[in-house]
Order: C-alpha cells, then structure tokens, then sequence
C-alpha cells in the first residue's frame, strides 16, 4: 500500500515530527501541525519547541506536520478550520491540534502545548484530531518511510495566482507608487512653488498619525506571532510570518515603520518651532524621510505578490499612506531648498 497520490505533498509523517510509528503499550498523544515553510513563526515551533517534547515523551508524542501551501494541505487545513470552528480573524499558521483544542502561534504553541501533552497523557492518551479527512491521509503516511522530493519552486505567476485579487491590489499600488516617485523626481527640478497650504500642512500629521496606528499594529503582531485580522482581501499573515517580516532575521519591519512615522510627527513638530532656517531643515527632512519611506515600500510591495504570494492589506494601506506623505511633502520641500540656496 502506498501513499495517495492527492496527498503526497500535503501530509508527510516527517522524521523531524514523528519520531515513530509503531504502536506502543504506553499511552500516546498525537496531535497536527498545520505550517508553512516560508514562516519564522513555523520555524520557530518545528525547531525549537517540538525536539525537546520529542525527547522527553518519545513514542507517546505523535504530530504530523501538514504543509498548508500545498492545495491538497491547504485543502485539509482549511476542512480543519471549519470542523473545529476557527474564528476567521484566527486562521494563520503555525497552528497545532491537540484533540479539541487549537493552539496558534509561536506563543501559544510552547506556553500550552506541554501542559496539554501531560493532561492528555494522565487521561490515557488522546487520538487524532476529528478532522475530515485526515484518516485518508494518515493511513498512508503511517507506513511512508521517506519524505517525498521537495516539490518544485513555485513561479512567479503561480505565486501571484495563489492571491488572486490581493496580489492584484497590490500590484496597481506598486505602479501607483512607481508613477509616483518618477512624477516626483520630474517635479523636484520645477520651479518652487510661491504659496504653500495650510490644509496640505495639516494632513502630514494627520496620515503620519495613522500610519504609526497601522505600524504599532504590525509590530504587536510581528512580535507576537497572533493572527492578524486581515479583512477580506489578502493574507496579513501569510505576509507576517514569511521571513520578509524582519529585516536581517531580526528586526520587526513594523517597528521600522513605528519609528518612520514617529520620525515624521516629530519633524513636523519641529518644524512649526524652528526659526526660518530650521523650518526648512525639517521640511527638507520631512520630504528626505517620505521619500525613503515610499521607496522602502516599493520594495515591500514588490515582494508580496512576486515573492511571498500574498498581500497584506496593513501593509499597502501604510504603502499608499507613504506615498501620499511622499506628495504633501514635496513642494514645501522645494520652498524650503529654494530658500536655502538663496541665503
């Protein structure tokens, strides 16, 4: 008897996860790992939360691990979410599944999971999950004993098919933000502007203010691991948990946009205190600082569709938040070096 075919890349009893098969005498816990391999969230319960538990319990600790990218695991996680009544605003991964119990997150899973396994252990084991069709897929993974080879890389038009409309979303903000930086560039070598608005002025605060709203929120969920509530367009977690979520491994991209808009209320602030001169030192780095920010972005948002292959839509609204910054500041910003260069 061999694996199903329609369920070779989506549940495989991997050597990591499962450290045997056979039956034992002993009571068993056995439990799901619902992950993704593009998410540090994931990386962090498979390599760092579950080869402790593995040695300590040995055969009483079962976990299959399913890949949730694949459309066959995709399929079972998502049959899993509605059987177990997951709430929409809590379906990212990692997600493990302990008998009735979802723990999600690389929060949850090490603070809950090990007391679990000793409750359930004390109860005289616990079975799979009532998932549908999860038996089908494991009466065939019991007896693989390899891992079946890697599948193929996925293109870049399967990964922006993968997101149909969000990565489409994306995709027209990524030109708007394009349009706009060279529409800007041209713009710069104009003349300056002789008067400047005072409605314009307002609205730099006021969108820097949002901005770090949607920052902070990023950042709690970065840090965190929690589901994102995403809305009804995109995957916001898909998006957290890919290794593109902090920049060198480290440090959460959201707490990057925390600091560029805090950066810009205090310039402006500034900016309202300063003499003649330092006015327009802080416009000139009120633009500078919109400008990094929106080609900052243009990179994000290059990577959601073409790269991750998912959207996040916190990420684009802080994109075209950047982007509008990028404008407001621009002619005070000429002002302000058309004086400078005339003292």
């Amino acid at each position: 008897m061999t694996l199903r075919p329609r369920w070779t890349a989506a549940a495989l009893l991997l050597a990591l996860l499962v450290p045997s098969v056979a039956f034992a005498q002993a009571p068993v816990v056995r439990a799901v790992l619902f992950y993704s391999p593009t998410c540090s969230h994931c990386e962090v319960v498979i390599t760092e939360t579950l080869p402790p538990l593995f040695e300590t319990y040995g055969d009483q600790l079962q976990i299959v691990g399913i890949d949730v990218t694949t459309p066959d695991g995709q399929m079972l996680y998502l049959a899993a979410l509605e059987a177990l009544h997951v709430p929409e605003d809590q379906r990212g991964v990692p997600k493990l599944v302990l008998g009735q119990t979802v723990l999600t997150g690389s929060r949850d899973i090490p603070a809950q999971l090990p007391g679990l396994i000793e409750a359930g252990l004390a109860a005289g084991g616990v079975g799979w999950p009532a998932i549908p069709e999860l038996a089908e897929a494991l009466a065939g993974v019991a007896i693989a004993t390899a891992p079946e080879p890697t599948p193929a890389p996925l293109t870049v038009g399967q990964r922006v098919l993968q997101d149909p409309v969000g990565n489409t979303l994306a995709i027209v903000v990524l030109i708007g933000m394009l349009l706009s930086a060279g529409a800007v560039a041209a713009r710069w070598a104009l003349p300056a502007p002789v008067a400047e608005s005072r409605l314009t002025d307002w609205l730099v605060p006021a969108l820097s203010a949002v901005g770090l709203l949607v920052a902070i929120y990023l950042t709690v969920i970065e840090l965190s691991g929690d589901p994102a509530v995403c809305g009804p367009v995109g995957d916001c977690n898909a998006v957290q948990q890919s290794p593109y979520a902090f920049l060198f491994g480290v440090f959460p991209i959201g707490m990057l946009g925390v600091l560029g808009y805090a950066a810009l209320i205090l310039l402006w602030a500034a900016a309202r205190l300063l003499p003649a001169r330092g006015l327009d030192l802080a416009r000139l780095g009120l633009f500078g600082l919109s400008a990094l920010g929106t080609l900052f972005s243009i990179y994000l948002t290059f990577l959601e569709p073409f790269v991750i292959g998912a959207t996040c839509a916190w990420c684009l609204t802080s994109a075209v938040l950047m982007t509008a910054l990028l404008w407001l500041t621009l002619d005070p910003a000429r002002a302000a070096a058309a004086r400078l260069r005339s003292m």
